[in-house]
């Protein structure tokens, strides 16, 4: 028998078969890439903001490029503005733009997350939701996390519509990616 080539995702009432992706020998991930697809974001935003009302918190903020449409939606849920955290430096942003550089498993490579200047406001001294698609190795997550002591920013909780992996830790989140052995 032949191992399975997607994964099914159900969120609230939309479901999506994930096609699975070797990351490393051995070892396959469901991806789940919600870029143009608006109904499993908006139903993940209505699921996830529910799940956030409870915390007291100022500011989403989430890494480029796939949680963005998330980020926006629970920002429309949630009246709290969001901040974007980029993956390239652009000169607009000012040469004092916060960054902190973490391990992607997805790319498979280095990545630095920057904070544009312009958006130090909202985050500064404030208290922070990081927003994720997917949190995995948690690598994502400790640069965003850098990223938002260097602004003097608390992490109040961390939201993804996914955890994927063997530990989820403390992650609000509507659904959990096994790991699938490779072929």
């Amino acid at each position: 028998m032949s191992a399975p080539q997607t994964h099914r995702l159900t969120v609230g009432t939309v479901s999506r078969d994930l096609p699975l992706m070797e990351v490393a020998a051995g070892l396959r991930i469901a991806v789940l890439n919600m870029l143009g697809d608006t109904e499993l974001v908006e139903a993940a935003a209505t699921l996830l903001a529910g799940r956030l009302a409870r915390h007291d918190y100022d500011t989403l903020v989430t890494p480029e490029a796939k949680s963005i449409p998330l980020a926006h939606a629970l920002s429309v849920r949630t009246g709290h503005p969001y901040v974007v955290l980029r993956k390239t430096w652009k000169p607009y942003m000012g040469e004092d733009a916060l960054r902190a550089t973490t391990h992607s498993i997805t790319t498979g490579s280095e990545q630095t997350l920057y904070l544009d200047a312009k958006d130090r406001h909202l985050v500064e001294g404030r208290r922070v939701v990081l927003v994720d698609d997917v949190i995995s190795t948690g690598s994502t997550l400790a640069g965003m996390e850098e990223v938002m002591a260097l602004a003097r920013a608390s992490v109040i909780a961390r939201a993804a519509v996914c955890t994927e992996g063997d530990d989820p830790g403390d992650a609000i989140a509507l659904a959990h990616l096994p790991l699938f052995p490779g072929q």
